[in-house]
C-alpha cells in the first residue's frame, strides 16, 4: 500500500467537513481523549497538515486534564515562556477577553519570539460569547503562494527579529493602566529577541508557509525604515 493510499485508509475513519476554500475544516464523530487510537490521532494530524485548523465540536467533557491527556498526543507539551499556566495544569494558558487577560487583536504565530515555537496550538473554548469575540485564522501557506515570483525570491532571503517586547500602551491607546501593567509584569518578564527565516517549511508537507505576525521587529541587515516598509 502506497502512502497515499494508507492516508486515505486512515482519514476514512474520520468524518471531515471543509469550512473554506483555503482553510478550515470540523470534524464531528471523534471524542476528544488522551487514549485515542494512533489511526485516529494520524487522522487528525492528516487533517490539520490538510486544512492547517481544525474544530471538534461538542467536546464538553474535557476539563483541563483531558485537554493536556489529548494535546500530549501530538507532540510534547509547551508551556508559554513568561505569562504563568492555570493553577493545576502543565501549560493551559487562560484567555479571558472579558478583562483583557491573553485578549490579541493583532496577527500573530504563537511564541514566534523563542527559538523553538511549538508547531501546534490546542484551543479550547470554555465560555462562548453569543456574538463577537472570533478567533480569526490565516493561511500563511496560501501567503506565500499568493506572492508574485520576485517577493518569494525576496521572502525567502529574509530573516526576521521576533520580540515580546513592544511599545503596549502606544499600541493600545485604549489599554487601561492595570493592562499594561499586566503585560510589563508579567508578558515581558523577560525579553526574548530571536532571529527566524521569514519562509518555512513545513516538515510534514514539504510547504513553504511566511513566518511573520505581531512579534516581528525587523528584517536582519535593513534599517527600520526599510524593515517597516518590507513588512
Amino acid at each position: 500500500m502506497s502512502e497515499l493510499q494508507r492516508s486515505q485508509s486512515i482519514a476514512i475513519d474520520l468524518d471531515i467537513r471543509p469550512l473554506a476554500g483555503r482553510i478550515g475544516a470540523q470534524i464531528d464523530n471523534v471524542r476528544l481523549e488522551g487514549d485515542l487510537p494512533d489511526r485516529a490521532i494520524a487522522a487528525i494530524e492528516n487533517a490539520l497538515s490538510k486544512y492547517k485548523v481544525i474544530f471538534f465540536r461538542n467536546q464538553g467533557h474535557l476539563d483541563d486534564a483531558g485537554q493536556e491527556r489529548f494535546a500530549a498526543r501530538l507532540g510534547d507539551l509547551v508551556a508559554h515562556p513568561t505569562s504563568p499556566a492555570r493553577s493545576g495544569s502543565a501549560g493551559i494558558l487562560e484567555l479571558d477577553s472579558t478583562d483583557g487577560r491573553g485578549r490579541a487583536d493583532r496577527w500573530h504565530t504563537d511564541v514566534t519570539f523563542v527559538e523553538a515555537f511549538p508547531r501546534i496550538s490546542v484551543l479550547r473554548g470554555v465560555v462562548i460569547p453569543l456574538f463577537g469575540g472570533d478567533t480569526v485564522w490565516a493561511n500563511t501557506v496560501a501567503a506565500y503562494d499568493g506572492l508574485p515570483a520576485a517577493l518569494k525570491t525576496l521572502a525567502e532571503s529574509l530573516w526576521a527579529v521576533h520580540s515580546n517586547l513592544y511599545d503596549y500602551a502606544a499600541a493600545r491607546p485604549q489599554a487601561s493602566a492595570a493592562a499594561v501593567k499586566q503585560y510589563e509584569d508579567v508578558f515581558t518578564s523577560t525579553v526574548y529577541e530571536t532571529e527566524h527565516p521569514v519562509v518555512r517549511v513545513l516538515p510534514r508537507t514539504g510547504e513553504r508557509s511566511l513566518v511573520l505576525g505581531h512579534f516581528v521587529r525587523r528584517f536582519v541587515g535593513y534599517s527600520q525604515s526599510d524593515s517597516n516598509h518590507l513588512f
